[in-house]
């Protein structure tokens, strides 16, 4: 079972101090790209889309055509009938942050044909890389997700938020040694990003490595007191070490934060049937299967695991 939510790390590209190309990028684009950065920064995603969206036609000329007529060699496919002729690398970033802005919404295949178009006009532009991860991740395509990130890596060494991103996909696969590099060598790039502990810590529990994991879950904390999946991660290694008292308090502190983690009810439940605490446990199971129904199975099995661990005596797993 999971036990941690994806924390990914994602770039929006900001305004280009110069121009790419030999020709000038219109002045109302530019307003409109500012515009949409500042909306979706407020969490007005749809302004935002539109925004963009406006800058984008802006920047490129467009013809109405058949969208396969094919005279243009630098032409994509638009919506309808339009032909877009990107007069502008300019546009690129455009469609990246479009892109992103689309993947917060949820709207993964329309994230994808962003980053898509962004990588025609630029090819080399990592951060589309990075992005487009993120969304092929949350389709479930890993391996996909891991050959974008290499790209990104091979365009820019120094990216850390592409090893984290690896990394934490390399523990999805069940590749610890290589997600352990991975974050590694993010954190050696740049040791102020509490994802990157975060996400190792993770790692380390995944290898029962708890002196590490604690340390790295007690650094993302620090970094971020505000990151609820940091204290469900920690309050899980303190359960597996047997602090019962101390692993409710940290679930208690990831609820206070995000009382959407089910993962948090199903294991501060857990720690009361290990104290004997049945009746304020079910509590947590009832909220557990109405955010999760489908932790319904594995619920059934932990709990008759902890009453039998309890009846022996032992806490620890």
């Amino acid at each position: 079972m999971r036990r941690y939510a994806i924390l990914f790390a994602l770039v929006s590209l900001l305004l280009p101090a110069t121009v790419f190309s030999q020709t000038r990028t219109p002045a109302a684009a530019i307003n409109l790209f500012e515009n949409a950065s500042k909306k979706s920064d407020k969490g007005d995603l749809d302004g935002a889309i539109e925004d963009y969206t406006r800058a984008i036609r802006l920047s490129s000329t467009f013809e109405t055509r058949k969208a396969s007529d094919s005279r243009l060699g630098n032409s994509f496919a638009g919506a309808g009938t339009e032909t877009i002729t990107v007069v502008d690398p300019f546009t690129a970033n455009a469609y990246t942050n479009r892109g992103l802005v689309r993947f917060k919404k949820g709207d993964n295949t329309g994230a994808i044909e962003d980053f898509n178009e962004a990588l025609r006009i630029r090819p080399s532009l990592a951060s589309a890389y990075l992005n487009r991860a993120a969304a092929l991740r949350a389709e479930g395509n890993l391996e996909a997700a891991v050959k974008d990130l290499d790209r990104a890596i091979a365009l820019n060494k120094d990216f850390y938020q592409a090893f984290t991103n690896r990394g934490s996909i390399r523990l999805d696969l069940g590749d610890h040694a290589g997600a352990l590099s991975d974050l590694n060598r993010s954190i050696a790039l740049y040791n102020r990003e509490p994802k990157s502990f975060y996400q190792r810590g993770f790692v380390y529990l995944a290898m029962k490595d708890f002196d590490h994991c604690l340390a790295d879950f007690n650094v993302a904390i620090r970094m971020d007191p505000n990151m609820a999946w940091a204290y469900q991660g920690r309050g899980t290694v303190l359960m597996h070490t047997g602090k019962m008292l101390e692993a409710i308090d940290d679930f208690t502190r990831a609820l206070e934060r995000d009382p959407r983690i089910a993962l948090a009810y199903f294991n501060r439940g857990l720690a009361k049937v290990f104290l004997g605490e049945e009746a304020e446990a079910e509590k947590d199971f009832v909220e557990a299967l109405r955010l999760k129904p489908e932790l319904k199975t594995q619920l059934e099995l932990r709990v008759d695991l902890a009453r039998h661990l309890r009846r022996l005596g032992n806490l620890k797993e």
